[in-house]
């Protein structure tokens, strides 16, 4: 039998696409989805500006009651924090800089990381985010790792929030995106990078449906193997 994590990892910037894919990876596979973005997101946005300088006991303290729950499976699947789902105000522009900023805090990545790996001890799950292959699942059955040029990112992004009725310039949103793939990747803590095992694919120039399709036969692939070796053993 393969003892590995049934979880399957998405990592990758800001922009790439990975939540479209997890959301469609999870409804095919009929798992959970969990959004870590979101779950940055949501402290900063309860911990507000500045948090990154507060010292660790302070956001201990206003992080202790914090507790995050996933409800439903595949694309129902619903972020819950402390009991309420997890709604649109965390996904502004703004929002999203202040979690890059507190995402380079050792404690609150040790509070997160506790509870992802909680959540992933539940149920069959498919998680995205930054280090969710290296760091925080580092046993999960399979990885990915997605990335798309800077430019091609900001577009991705720009349909995204006009969708939620925000009004960004591009060449704006684009430089915040290079400012936030620097920090992502250059930080001390958990520095945004491609797990060993995990597939590395790259989104600039290929369809959500096409890279889906590359996804799942890649899973495919990798349970019929396991399958043979488990016979054989």
């Amino acid at each position: 039998m393969n003892t590995r994590l049934n979880v399957i990892t998405l990592d990758g910037p800001a922009g790439v696409g990975k939540s479209t894919l997890a959301r469609l990876l999870a409804e095919n596979l009929r798992m959970a989805y969990l959004d870590t973005g979101a779950m940055f997101r949501c402290l900063a946005l309860r911990l507000g500006a500045g948090a990154e300088k507060l010292a660790e006991s302070a956001v201990r303290l206003r992080c202790a009651d914090v507790c995050f729950s996933l409800d439903g499976k595949g694309n129902a699947t619903k972020l819950c924090c402390d009991g309420m789902p997890v709604g649109e105000e965390i996904r502004g522009e703004k929002v999203g800089l202040l979690a890059a900023r507190i995402a380079a805090v050792p404690v609150v990545r040790e509070i997160l990381r506790k509870a992802q790996r909680e959540i992933g001890e539940t149920a069959p799950l498919v998680a995205e985010g930054r280090d969710m292959g290296i760091v925080v699942f580092p046993d999960a059955r399979f990885k990915f790792f997605l990335d798309a040029a800077p430019e091609v990112r900001a577009r991705r992004r720009l349909k995204d929030l006009e969708l939620h009725g925000e009004t960004v310039n591009l060449s704006e949103l684009a430089e915040q995106i290079r400012r936030r793939d620097d920090m992502d990747r250059n930080r001390a803590i958990a520095p945004l990078r491609p797990a060993d095992d995990a597939l590395l694919v790259d989104t600039s120039r290929m369809t959500v449906g096409r890279t889906l399709n590359l996804m799942l036969r890649h899973i495919k692939e990798g349970q019929r193997a396991a399958a043979k070796i488990s016979r054989l053993a």
